[in-house]
């Protein structure tokens, strides 16, 4: 035969029989990567490459010359090895998955994930509402953006009265007290939500006031509210109740512009009645003049 012809049959044997190796080798580290001794003899790197040795210096020996077959053979025969040896070499290691989530070791950002918990492409827990605390271990899912929460993935409720801080318009209740789904035991006035001078018109300092309770409202979005004004005694009791009106409107469109849904609000005028104060000092006056905001049921 010729060594030509040798040489086309040794080197298919080489690619069949080591490409043979190969996937049989990664499919078995595929069924089981944990333990390469299971792997069968014939897929270990020194038996492929011996075998490699053994045909790839047939392949250099038979594709020689006369005058340079020792070489040929020997080139052959370390080539041969080398490829036989990288085409079963096991590297599962490393990429391996220790916590078996999925993504590999040398990827995994999260590498100590606890079995069975969804993870995303780093490798990490899954996190739905972003809030820091991962979903197997949020027990309140799809808290809000941007709303601090405590070690079990719940909005902060400072007060301990049952509604979280991001929605509470009296954060300050005291301990054991009842509240309405505004966190207030009563209707709330609005402290330093004042108008201009016998006007309807808020000042820039009550629409300050406002944005915080606009802010908490959209957070509690289940919940209707009621917007009410009072006057002081000064003048008659129809034009009081008529400026109480508009100063409850007047609170209520502002709150509509801050992203409320009016249909959730509902505005009225009280005028003089119900004061806090006496109407004889000016003390009394000043904190007669105001405006509630309670839970529309």
């Amino acid at each position: 035969m010729k060594k030509s012809t040798t040489g086309l049959l040794l080197g298919s044997a080489l690619v069949v029989g080591l490409s043979g190796c190969a996937s049989s080798g990664g499919q078995s580290s595929q069924s089981s990567m944990s333990s390469s001794d299971q792997k069968a003899w014939y897929q270990s790197p020194f038996v492929c490459g011996l075998a490699g040795g053994l045909i790839g210096g047939g392949i250099g020996y038979a594709t020689s010359g006369e005058s340079d077959e020792d070489d040929g053979l020997a080139i052959g025969g370390v080539t041969g090895a080398a490829a036989g040896a990288m085409l079963c070499a096991d590297y599962s290691s490393a990429t391996g998955d220790s916590d078996g989530d999925g993504v590999p070791d040398d990827r995994d950002q999260c590498p100590n994930t606890p079995a069975g918990v969804a993870v995303d492409a780093n490798g990490c827990p899954l996190d739905t509402d972003g809030d820091g605390v991962p979903d197997y271990q949020d027990e309140c899912p799809g808290t809000p953006a941007g709303v601090e929460v405590d070690a079990s993935g719940c909005p902060l409720d400072s007060d301990n009265d049952g509604v979280p801080d991001y929605m509470d318009q009296c954060p300050n209740t005291p301990a054991g007290a009842q509240v309405n789904a505004l966190g207030c035991e009563a209707d709330v006035v609005l402290r330093d939500v004042n108008f201009e001078f016998d006007s309807a018109k808020l000042t820039s300092g009550a629409e300050q006031i406002l944005d915080g309770v606009a802010d908490k409202l959209r957070g509690n979005e289940n919940v209707r509210v009621r917007v009410s004004g009072y006057t002081d005694s000064v003048g008659s009791d129809s034009y009081n109740k008529d400026l109480s009106q508009r100063r409850a409107d007047s609170v209520k469109s502002y709150l509509a512009s801050r992203g409320i849904p009016e249909n959730r609000m509902q505005a009225t005028g009280y005028g003089e009645q119900n004061p806090v104060a006496s109407n004889e000092t000016q003390q009394g006056r000043a904190e007669n003049r105001r405006v509630e905001l309670g839970e529309w049921q």
